[in-house]
């Protein structure tokens, strides 16, 4: 039986907002490197590197997170490894000057929703006295922030986690403990909602949280299967998730 938590761990992408995969290398930021480089590499090996980049990016993102305390790299260093190691010093180390903004650049997307009932679930949440926090793995913690910032949810949070900017990488136990940390509540009385099971619902395990809730999103369906890892709930969206709160507050909890 779930209990009531007195807060609620949130995970960016695929809970608080629907993220689709972006073009692994978009017109926009290719002509940014092009205008930033000024000719030292062509488009199109800025926009090949750039797709490769993405790819491998992402195979480091999997193959760390089977590791016992992954960490986050820095921005200069994802540049460096990733997609410019065969371009020309001067290319380079105008990159890694750049590293931080460009790094906003790849990560925020005009996409980006709030996902369906997220607004009425924080806000059923905040006022029932709930603390909320956000611990999420990023490239660039800065762009999710300002989202959140412009589709007004920023003032419902006690703390934002970022992997880029903390350092621990889910599923770290270490970026939810330290969100618990700064929010005043003890791990075991917060619930950890995330949308996938090897990275959310196992930093949930690890970290000891009160309970593990798995939010489904299109990546969900993307995972391997983790039959050692199961969730306390299964919800759909926001609406899903209050619901499953409206259940342990009893009805005496009014929608807000």
């Amino acid at each position: 039986m779930l209990r009531s938590p007195r807060a609620l761990l949130l995970d960016f992408g695929g809970v608080l907002v629907d993220a689709p995969p972006q073009p692994p290398a978009p017109p926009a930021l290719v002509d940014r490197f092009s205008h930033l480089l000024g000719g030292l590499v062509s488009d199109a090996q800025i926009a090949a590197d750039l797709s490769e980049g993405t790819t491998a990016y992402a195979h480091w993102r999997d193959e760390v997170g089977t590791t016992g305390d992954p960490v986050e790299l820095p921005h200069a260093r994802v540049w460096a490894e990733f997609v410019t190691p065969r371009w020309p010093p001067a290319a380079r180390a105008a990159v890694e000057r750049e590293a931080t903004a460009l790094a906003y650049a790849w990560t925020s997307r005009a996409e980006w929703e709030v996902r369906p009932g997220i607004p009425e679930a924080l806000r059923a949440a905040a006022a029932a006295g709930l603390r909320l926090a956000v611990v999420s793995n990023t490239l660039c913690g800065a762009a999710h922030r300002d989202y959140l910032n412009t589709a007004g949810l920023s003032e419902l949070f006690a703390a934002e986690f970022y992997s880029d900017e903390a350092g621990p990488r889910k599923p770290n136990p270490q970026l939810a403990l330290l969100a618990a940390r700064a929010i005043d509540v003890s791990i075991d009385e917060c619930w950890f909602v995330g949308d996938t099971v090897h990275r959310d619902i196992a930093c949930a395990r690890r970290a000891g949280a009160q309970a593990a809730i798995l939010m489904r999103s299109p990546r969900t369906d993307r995972e391997p299967p983790h039959p050692e890892l199961v969730p306390d709930a299964v919800v759909e969206d926001g609406h899903g998730l209050l619901a499953l709160l409206r259940q342990v507050w009893g009805t005496a909890v009014a929608a807000p």
